[in-house]
């Protein structure tokens, strides 16, 4: 007979979609998520003279580099738009985008020590970068509204249109495009170190690959236009400027092939990093 007391110490159960991709343990450790935000936002700041300054400074620079060489020199137009609040509308999105790649993409190198002394769920960490991240890109973002409604007391005419109400799902969508790909980058790279090098330039054509610096209508070649809508940044991209100003192009078709192209690569990402980790400490 049984004692009542009796407690089990371990439960084998069936293996669950969210427990295969080990997001039921992430979930029971949403604990470490929040700790590893602090660290990552209070490190940030430390031995900086401008401290959150730089994060205006970024985007701000970029905007009057891109208004000379793109807009002057160039003569790349803008829709119509204000240079300023063109280029700042790409720049906020991208920099967030291009952040929390690079930083999910160095998981494993970035926290080798930790790694080999302690186990906790492995994605915990690219997950509370893609969520420090989020500080950041709040400042720039506050930037660029600055510098709207600076256009909009001026007398210039920008009409937003309610697909900006898309913006969170914009975000969350940026937000799982960097987590599977950068998932992806960091399990090859544990074996392969070269390809370090390789996606250092691979992010940076990237952005001349999405509408940043001039506007999509400015491709003209349909066979490049079609080209750039596989680009699954694009339709985001697009989405959101076409919201803040009405000036763009939106279709439901493309950003629903962007979250579809999304959604496989989060699950491809995932999947290789859960298998990656088992072997990390003896690959790195």
């Amino acid at each position: 007979m049984v004692n009542d007391s009796t407690y089990w110490t371990t439960e084998i159960s069936p293996t669950t979609f969210a427990k295969g991709l080990g997001l039921k343990e992430l979930w029971q450790k949403k604990y470490l998520i929040w700790l590893f935000i602090k660290r990552d936002i209070t490190v940030q700041f430390k031995q900086t003279i401008f401290g959150m300054g730089w994060y205006f400074i970024s985007p701000l620079f970029s905007m009057f580099m891109y208004i000379i060489v793109f807009g002057r020199i160039a003569g790349i137009p803008t829709d119509d738009i204000p240079q300023p609040v063109f280029y700042l509308s790409g720049i906020c999105l991208w920099e967030y985008f291009s952040e929390c790649l690079t930083a999910v993409a160095g998981t494993f190198q970035s926290n080798a020590g930790l790694f080999g002394k302690v186990y906790f769920p492995r994605l915990v960490s690219p997950v509370s970068v893609v969520i420090s991240k989020m500080f950041r890109f709040s400042l720039q973002l506050g930037t660029f509204v600055m510098v709207y409604l600076l256009f909009v007391f001026k007398g210039v005419h920008l009409q937003p249109t309610w697909y900006l109400c898309l913006f969170p799902v914009l975000i969350l969508m940026i937000q799982c495009l960097a987590l599977g790909l950068g998932l992806i980058v960091s399990s090859l790279t544990t074996k392969y170190r070269d390809l370090t090098n390789f996606f250092g330039v691979f992010v940076s054509l990237w952005m001349y690959a999405t509408p940043i610096v001039y506007p999509l209508s400015y491709v003209t070649n349909p066979t490049l236009h079609k080209i750039m809508l596989f680009n699954p940044m694009t339709a985001i991209i697009e989405t959101f400027k076409y919201g803040a100003y009405g000036a763009g192009q939106f279709s439901w078709t493309d950003l629903g092939y962007s979250a579809v192209i999304i959604f496989i690569l989060l699950f491809i990402g995932i999947s290789m990093f859960n298998r990656k980790q088992k072997f990390f400490i003896d690959t790195i």
